[in-house]
């Protein structure tokens, strides 16, 4: 991509046109746009991945908290099979609804 001044090196005089002016100001406005929204775009998709593993590690110290329970006072032994199954239907939807792909 070329720089404005590349684009008028033969005839810099433009530059100085008010029109011309104008034109760079909204070129330099749509640079930061397009650069802010591709760091939103990326941005957005690393904090639903941390979100998501936190998520996930809250889950897991949940299921260790029961089976500490468990072991201590005789509490119900915690399904580890349903809650295997929460976790990866948790971890499917959200990549579906965020748009990442596994």
């Amino acid at each position: 991509m070329k720089s404005i001044r590349e684009i008028f090196k033969n005839n810099p005089s433009l530059i100085d046109e008010p029109e011309v002016m104008q034109l760079m100001d909204y070129c330099e406005q749509l640079q930061d746009e397009i650069v802010e929204f591709k760091f939103q775009k990326t941005n957005n998709k690393e904090l639903a991945m941390l979100d998501m593993l936190k998520e996930v590690i809250k889950g897991c110290n949940a299921i260790e908290k029961e089976q500490m329970e468990h072991e201590r006072f005789g509490y119900p032994a915690p399904d580890y099979l349903e809650t295997i199954s929460n976790l990866k239907r948790y971890i499917y939807d959200r990549c579906k609804d965020e748009k990442i792909y596994l």
